[in-house]
């Protein structure tokens, strides 16, 4: 069975809904390893709800990304637990090359927007101000520039007149964990490549 590591800064939602998967038996990995750069963040809770190793890993002394000692050791941590795929959810730092070569095109994440608009923070917000008809989220590749890497798969939700940032973000949340789960799936069962700009699902 693949085995996959899971790094979040906040409560972990999108963790958990992985987590729950694999748990259930519809989604084919091991989490081995759940880490957080934020000192009694949420997904620790869950982690050992679900029995899943977890640790807090200082991140050092940048706002927006790892340090490259921290870099390092959250790659070691990662590969001393056989990780094969690291999936973001809510990790709040820029990953940059030393640790995406270490996982070379197996570094996931979600961002709640389709992308590539709105990239960045509170994306959900920044679609509610523009006055977009339509939002959602983005399960894709990490490269080192933000929100940019190759696509995996896009889902769509209306904006409804009377939406606040709170109805939108939650409806956009709830797509965000089937979304994860199936592309987490697809990686699984090998069915992803990477070619160039774009991400290939095969049958």
């Amino acid at each position: 069975m693949k085995r996959i590591g899971v790094l979040g800064s906040g409560k972990g939602s999108n963790f958990g809904a992985l987590a729950e998967a694999a748990r259930e038996g519809k989604l084919p990995v091991k989490i081995a390893l759940a880490l957080t750069d934020v000192p009694g963040a949420g997904i620790l809770d869950l982690a050992a709800k679900y029995r899943i190793p977890a640790d807090y890993v200082p991140p050092g002394a940048f706002r927006t990304k790892l340090s490259p000692e921290a870099e390092r050791e959250y790659a070691r941590r990662l590969k001393e637990a056989g990780v094969e795929l690291v999936a973001l959810a809510g990790f709040m730092r820029m990953l940059k090359p030393p640790f995406l070569e270490a996982f070379p095109d197996a570094v996931m994440n979600i961002h709640p927007s389709l992308l590539p608009a709105f990239p960045g923070l509170e994306s959900w917000k920044q679609a509610l101000d523009y006055g977009v008809r339509f939002a959602g989220c983005t399960v894709h590749f990490v490269t080192p520039e933000m929100d940019a890497g190759p696509i995996i798969a896009q889902a769509v939700v209306p904006v409804l007149p009377h939406d606040t940032p709170y109805t939108l973000h939650a409806r956009i949340q709830a797509q965000e964990h089937k979304l994860y789960v199936e592309c987490v799936k697809l990686w699984a069962e090998g069915r992803l490549r990477v070619e160039g700009r774009t991400v290939a699902v095969s049958a």
